[in-house]
C-alpha cells in the first residue's frame, strides 16, 4: 500500500489519533442523518405537504442509495485513492445537506436525501479503510473499537438530536447543521489524511459495479418495505427477487474476470467467514431488538418517541464508554479474537433474553429492560470491533475500501434480517393469542370494542415480543459461538503453515 508520505503501515502515522478524530467526526454526522428525521415526521407533513408514502421516501432514499453503494464506493476509494473519495464524500454530503435544508418540496427533499446517501456510501468505506491503513496492528483494534463506538452513538443520538433541534429552529436545521461539521471535516482531511490507494491499478469493474448497486438496492428496498407493506406482497417479494437474482449475476460475473470488484475467493478465507456470520448476527440480533422495543415503548407503555429512544438510549452508552476505556481492544489483546467475539455475542444474547423475561411486560417497569440493554451494549462492545477487525484483516490492505464496504453491507443486511425474522416471529405469535382482521397493534387497539380486550391485545403483543427476543436470543448465541469456533480453526490453520514455512 503507498502513501503520500510513505509511512510504514507497521509503523502507524504521526498525526493517526488526530486523524482518527476527524474521520471520526464525519462518521457521526453521517450516521446521525440515518435516524435524525424521523423525529420531524409531524413537521415535514405539515410544512411540506407531504404524504405517508413521501415521509417513507424521505427516510428511506438515504439509506437506501447508501446501502446499494456500498460495495461500489469502496472500490471506488480503493482504485481511485481514499482521501481522494473522503473529501468527495464530505463535498457530497454538505452540497445535500445544504439542498435538504432549503428545500421547498417533498420531491426536492427525496432527491436531495438521496444525493446525501452518495457521499454517505463514500463517507463510510474510506473512513473505516483509512483507519486500517494508518494503525498499525497493535493499535488498530481499539483505533475500530472507537469508530464502531461512533456507529452506537450515530444510531442512538439521532432522535434525541432531531429533538431538541426541532425545539428550538425549523425542521431544516437538523439538515443545516452538518455543514460547519462538514467543512471542518474537509478541511482536517485535505490537510492531514495521506493518500493511498492500491497500487496494482485494477482496470474498473463497471458492470460489476452496477451490479451490485442495482442487487443492494432491490434487497434494502424489499427489507425497508416489509414491515409497512407486508413481507408476502408482491412488492416485497417482487423487489426482493430482483435483488437475488442481480446479485447472483453480480458473483457469476465476479468470478469470471481477471480483476473483479469483490474477489470472491474471500469467502473461502474461513477467518473472514467467521467474522461475517458474527458481523450478520451481531446486526441481527441489535437492528430486530431495536425495531421491536421501539414499538413496545411506544405502543404499550405509551412513550413519545423522544422518550422512547431516550430509554433505549443505554445500550449506545455502554457501548461508547466500554469502547473510550478502551475495554474492548484489552480483551481481544488479552482473550484473542476468537473469545473476545463468543464472549460479545453470548453477552449480547443475555441481553436479548433479560429483555424478553424481565422487560417486555405491559406494567411500565423498566428495570427488566435497562438491565437488558446495557448488557446488550458490553456484548456489542466486546464483539463488533473484533469482528470488524477480523473482516479488515482477511482482506489485503491494498482492498481496503471493499473489504470495508463489505463490512458495511454486512451491517445492513443483518439489520434487515433481524427486522424481518423477529418481526415475522412477533406477528405469529400474536395472532395466534388474539383473532383481529388488524394488520398492525395500533389497528387492533384501535378497532377493539372494550377496555378488556384492548388488555388482551396489549398482553398478546407482549408474549408476542418475549417469544421473538428469546428467539433473537437463541439464534445470536449459537451464530457467535459458531463464528468464534470457525476463526479459532482459521488461526491454527494460519499458524500451521506458518510453523511448516
Amino acid at each position: 500500500m503507498s502513501t503520500s508520505q510513505g509511512e510504514s503501515p507497521s509503523q502507524g502515522h504521526p498525526q493517526r489519533w488526530l486523524i482518527l478524530g476527524v474521520i471520526l467526526l464525519a462518521t457521526l454526522t453521517v450516521l446521525l442523518d440515518n435516524t435524525v428525521l424521523n423525529v420531524a415526521i409531524p413537521s415535514l407533513t405539515k410544512e411540506l405537504d407531504a404524504s405517508t408514502a413521501d415521509i417513507q421516501w424521505m427516510i428511506n432514499a438515504y439509506s437506501l442509495v447508501q446501502s446499494g453503494l456500498l460495495l461500489t464506493a469502496g472500490s471506488a476509494a480503493d482504485r481511485y485513492g481514499r482521501k481522494k473519495m473522503l473529501a468527495t464524500g464530505l463535498v457530497l454530503f454538505g452540497v445535500g445537506s445544504v439542498t435538504a435544508g432549503l428545500a421547498q418540496s417533498a420531491t426536492q427533499l427525496i432527491a436531495a436525501r438521496a444525493g446525501m446517501g452518495v457521499g454517505g456510501a463514500l463517507l463510510m468505506t474510506t473512513t473505516l479503510a483509512v483507519v486500517v491503513q494508518i494503525f498499525d496492528d497493535t493499535e488498530r483494534v481499539k483505533a475500530i473499537g472507537l469508530w464502531s463506538t461512533v456507529n452506537s452513538l450515530g444510531f442512538a443520538a439521532g432522535p434525541l438530536l432531531g429533538g431538541v433541534m426541532l425545539e428550538h429552529f425549523w425542521w431544516g436545521a437538523i439538515f443545516l447543521i452538518n455543514l460547519p461539521v462538514a467543512a471542518l471535516a474537509l478541511v482536517a482531511v485535505l490537510k492531514l489524511v495521506p493518500e493511498s490507494k492500491n497500487p496494482q491499478g485494477d482496470r474498473p469493474d463497471l458492470l460489476g459495479a452496477a451490479l451490485s448497486t442495482i442487487g443492494m438496492t432491490a434487497v434494502v428496498y424489499a427489507i425497508i418495505s416489509g414491515p409497512e407493506h407486508g413481507w408476502t406482497s408482491f412488492q416485497v417479494l417482487g423487489s426482493g427477487a430482483v435483488g437475488v437474482a442481480v446479485l447472483a449475476a453480480f458473483v457469476r460475473w465476479e468470478l469470471s474476470i481477471e480483476h473483479p470488484m469483490l474477489d470472491m475467493h474471500f469467502f473461502r478465507n474461513q477467518r473472514f467467514i467467521g467474522a461475517v456470520a458474527g458481523a450478520i448476527l451481531v446486526a441481527f440480533g441489535m437492528g430486530g431488538s431495536l425495531f421491536l422495543l421501539t414499538q413496545h415503548l411506544q405502543f404499550v407503555l405509551g412513550y413519545e418517541p423522544l422518550e422512547a429512544g431516550l430509554r433505549i438510549a443505554p445500550m449506545a452508552l455502554s457501548v461508547v464508554a466500554l469502547n473510550l476505556a478502551g475495554v474492548g481492544a484489552r480483551i481481544v489483546a488479552k482473550l484473542g479474537t476468537p473469545a473476545a467475539i463468543a464472549l460479545g455475542m453470548t453477552m449480547l444474547s443475555a441481553g436479548l433474553a433479560a429483555i424478553a423475561l424481565f422487560g417486555g411486560g405491559t406494567d411500565g417497569g423498566y428495570g427488566g429492560m435497562l438491565l437488558g440493554l446495557v448488557v446488550m451494549g458490553a456484548g456489542i462492545a466486546f464483539a463488533m470491533p473484533a469482528m470488524a477487525n477480523a473482516i479488515m484483516s482477511a482482506i489485503p490492505p491494498e482492498k481496503a475500501g471493499v473489504g470495508a464496504g463489505v463490512n458495511g453491507t454486512l451491517a445492513e443486511f443483518g439489520v434487515g434480517l433481524g427486522v424481518a425474522v423477529l418481526g415475522a416471529v412477533l406477528n405469529s405469535r400474536f395472532a395466534a393469542l388474539v383473532s383481529v382482521a388488524a394488520a398492525s397493534l395500533p389497528a387492533a387497539l384501535a378497532s377493539a370494542e372494550s377496555a378488556d380486550e384492548q388488555a388482551r391485545i396489549t398482553d398478546a403483543f407482549a408474549s408476542g415480543l418475549e417469544t421473538s427476543q428469546l428467539v433473537g436470543a437463541v439464534a445470536v448465541l449459537l451464530g457467535g459461538l459458531l463464528a468464534a469456533a470457525l476463526l479459532r480453526r482459521a488461526e491454527r490453520a494460519d499458524s500451521a503453515v506458518t510453523i511448516a514455512a
